[in-house]
């Protein structure tokens, strides 16, 4: 099976680029073996409905990225199918969330949708202009990548750590040249 972690958001804007940051960690961080599947990981960014030749290529999805819920609280985070989305959920928040559910949405009604799951969390820091995290999103995303090492785990993945990293040295080298 060929499996896709994408991390969604944009990382000029703190606690919105959390899914790309997230997608970044787990690909530098762990080494991931499997002797029947293939893991991918793709900093999505904004753009949306770009990606649907990308996804399209894959057997089943993982979305890393900002959730808005009705009865949440900054840091909270939500692990659900997109069959599934539970009623407290909102995609209202930034232009990027409103516009992946569209293309996941397109996706559907041509059939090209893997099987996805979403692993979101309620940002604090949306609107300004800066790389540094807010703490309870930080606190957070350790609990988003326990999740997805947890369901990768069920796909039959082991993995190990390669390299002892934390989410905040991620973005902060979001805007610098790779190494």
């Amino acid at each position: 099976m060929k499996v896709l972690a994408l991390g969604i958001g944009n990382v000029m804007f703190s606690d919105e680029g959390v899914g790309v940051h997230l997608c970044h960690l787990l690909e530098e961080k762990y080494e991931y073996i499997s002797k029947k599947h293939t893991l991918a990981f793709i900093d999505g960014g904004t753009l949306a409905q770009r990606l649907i030749p990308i996804i399209s290529q894959y057997e089943y999805l993982f979305i890393f990225d900002c959730v808005d819920a009705n009865d949440g609280e900054i840091g909270d985070v939500y692990f659900f199918d997109f069959e599934n989305v539970p009623d407290s959920i909102s995609f209202q928040g930034s232009a990027h969330e409103v516009e992946m559910l569209q293309t996941l949405n397109m996706m559907d009604m041509v059939g090209d949708r893997p099987p996805t799951k979403i692993i979101g969390i309620i940002p604090e820091v949306v609107s300004i202009t800066t790389l540094h995290m807010s703490k309870a999103v930080k606190k957070g995303s350790e609990l988003m990548e326990k999740i997805f090492l947890k369901q990768i785990k069920k796909f039959g993945f082991e993995y190990r750590l390669k390299k002892d990293i934390d989410i905040q040295s991620v973005a902060d080298k979001a805007c610098t040249q790779n190494e």
